[in-house]
């Protein structure tokens, strides 16, 4: 970038709002992948206004612009691998409006996933996904990438509570699209065309949510077992049976790296876990306990079933459950994590895959994640300064991706494409599907300056 735009940009955003110090770009030079790139300069908008002036800008500069939250993305999606401009849309992160009666908040893109769950429960309202980053990643992430989490089993993901949103386009336009009520059908779905765009076709500078009555009841338990077969297995079960709100699944090398950290004590020969969680209002949470109790009463294959009696109980259980990622580095320095999907039934092959792999690769591999919804977390532990190493793991993560599509899954749940997925998007998608969605982010980007190098 030269100075002339340099100077653009500190006019519109305000000369202590934009940065280009070495030290300063560093920090949003990386996100969850672990990988860097530096972008030219950081700026750090606090209305849409700024916004389209920027991309105004940029348009007629030809400068890249990248949107980043947190900066917690698994695959890339907010690394400005092109240089160009970070936009850091920290400073939008007011909750507009909270809509009690008609169930709808209205919000800037930079709000902390977290802090919109904190700020609905004393109102009895309640915003359902919740990725494992929700205590810091931002909603605007949260759209960009349609992330998930554990209660999608019950509620669904970030896409079935995004009634409209605002963008900024490539060439500085805001667009309008979707509504405030339960029910639209005017025109095409825009929404959901910018849901999982990662930023490739606008700047998302305002989110319409949908709520529900928050749930006021809920029970946890454990389940262990001794065969990983056998726990995947009661998934697919369970789930004609009964509808958790969540249903989360640790391997053993899952387990082994939070055990400390679990309430509970496991027999020697524990092998895999579930940890299973029932929602809603008091009453309706002691039938669906009792039932699951009946249903799980016979089973010879659970080693122990054990139900988490007070608050302290569940906070542990869920703090175990959220540290696996992080304490996957006590294996190996570097980690390639895929967050694929495949049909709840198909868990039990998807698994035994996984464990294959880290024989044939000769690599730590474990499995954790949303057994609910099929939404596994595979992890090939290695060191990547070890090039060999490398190699295998990238071998490991290619056979990975081949058993998930021969399974009739998919290759991202909710990390999406970004940069790391990309070049295996032709494995799963048709060159029909491809042209088509290339040729929309030309129609919506012909310049390639929103966040170029993603997806494809």
């Amino acid at each position: 970038m030269d100075s002339h735009i340099i100077q653009a940009l500190k006019d519109i955003v305000g000369p202590d709002r934009l940065e280009t110090a070495a030290e300063e770009l560093q920090c949003y030079s990386y996100d969850g992948t672990g990988q860097e790139c530096i972008p030219e300069a950081v700026a750090f908008p606090d209305s849409t206004e700024q916004i389209s002036k920027i991309m105004a800008l940029a348009s007629a500069s030809g400068f890249a612009v990248v949107p980043r939250g947190a900066g917690t993305g698994m695959t890339g999606g907010s690394l400005p691998v092109a240089g160009g401009l970070v936009l850091a849309l920290g400073r939008m992160n007011r909750i507009l409006e909270i809509d009690e009666v008609n169930q709808v908040a209205i919000v800037e893109p930079g709000v902390i996933t977290g802090s919109l769950r904190d700020t609905l429960a004393p109102l009895g309202l309640f915003y359902p996904p919740d990725p494992a980053s929700l205590k810091f990643c931002t909603l605007g992430g949260n759209v960009a990438e349609c992330a998930g989490g554990p209660s999608a089993v019950k509620y669904g993901v970030t896409r079935d509570y995004v009634l409209g949103l605002e963008v900024v386009l490539a060439d500085g336009r805001i667009l309008e699209t979707g509504v405030r009520t339960r029910k639209g059908v005017v025109g095409y779905d825009l929404t959901r065309l910018f849901i999982g765009s990662e930023g490739t076709l606008g700047i998302i500078t305002r989110i319409i949510l949908r709520l529900t009555c928050r749930p006021t009841t809920s029970k946890t338990f454990l389940l262990l077992f001794a065969d990983m077969a056998q726990a995947t297995a009661l998934v697919a079960a369970m789930l004609k049976e009964h509808t958790p709100s969540t249903l989360e699944y640790l391997d053993n090398t899952a387990l082994s790296l939070v055990a400390d950290k679990l309430p509970f004590g496991l027999p020697a020969q524990t092998r895999a876990m579930l940890l299973v969680e029932l929602d809603g209002d008091g009453q309706s949470v002691e039938l669906q306990g009792a039932r699951l109790n009946d249903f799980l009463a016979d089973r010879q294959d659970i080693l122990l079933l054990q139900e988490a009696k007070t608050p302290e109980e569940v906070d542990a259980l869920w703090k175990a459950r959220r540290s696996v990622s992080p304490a996957a580095f006590d294996l190996k320095p570097d980690k390639i994590g895929e967050d694929v999907v495949v049909p709840r039934s198909s868990i039990p092959e998807l698994v035994a895959c996984a464990e294959e792999l880290g024989r044939r690769f000769k690599l730590p591999i474990f499995t954790f994640g949303h057994a609910g919804d099929g939404n596994i977390h595979v992890n090939i532990m290695l060191d990547r300064a070890d090039q060999e190493e490398e190699c295998r793991g990238q071998q490991a993560k290619e056979a990975l991706f081949r058993e998930v599509l021969a399974l009739k899954g998919t290759l991202s749940g909710e990390h999406g494409i970004g940069i790391t997925k990309a070049p295996f998007l032709g494995l799963e998608l048709s060159a029909t599907s491809l042209d088509i969605q290339q040729q929309l982010k030309k129609l919506f980007d012909p310049l390639n300056i929103l966040n170029p190098g993603k997806i494809f």
